[in-house]
């Protein structure tokens, strides 16, 4: 499919607006679908599982609202660079990877080891193997983020030049 040049121009001044959108989509798509499946579904763990059930209940519905938030706000920015004639899919997506991928290693990391805030499951033998797979996952999302955005910040260059 070709592009017009005025199109190009319009992905070019919005590239970055794109990538953020999709950032913030897939940190708040992954932020609801952890808190919707570990967290009620399942019921591995609640966002804070260092106090009462009360207040870890509080906690998944503040992580909840913050997941809810994110995408929607992703969502109006999508629809203003549509507006603009600006959206760029390819760049969005790999914002959306990026903040995927971002966020569970965050959560894998930080929240689960460092902070121990809380644990993928409590009635495990073998947490190791969990982190292991939720980390693994999360960078390889990570990854696939980066090289879709690389591969879009190459043809900025090439359409700079």
């Amino acid at each position: 499919m070709e592009i017009s040049g005025k199109e190009q121009a319009y992905k070019i001044q919005y590239a970055s607006r794109n990538l953020w959108s999709g950032v913030l989509f897939g940190l708040g798509m992954v932020a609801f679908l952890d808190e919707a499946l570990f967290h009620q579904i399942l019921g591995w763990h609640h966002f804070y599982d260092k106090s009462t059930t009360e207040i870890g209940l509080l906690s998944d519905g503040l992580f909840h609202a913050f997941s809810w938030f994110a995408t929607v706000g992703s969502l109006f920015m999508v629809a203003d660079l549509r507006r603009r004639n600006g959206f760029w899919l390819k760049r969005w997506y790999g914002g959306v990877l990026l903040g995927a991928g971002g966020f569970n290693l965050y959560d894998g990391i930080v929240h689960h080891k460092i902070l121990k805030v809380h644990q993928i499951r409590y009635d495990t033998d073998n947490l190791f193997l969990y982190d292991v797979v939720w980390n693994s996952i999360a960078a390889v999302i990570l990854i696939i983020g980066i090289i879709v955005t690389l591969k879009t910040r190459h043809m900025l260059k090439r359409s700079n030049s």
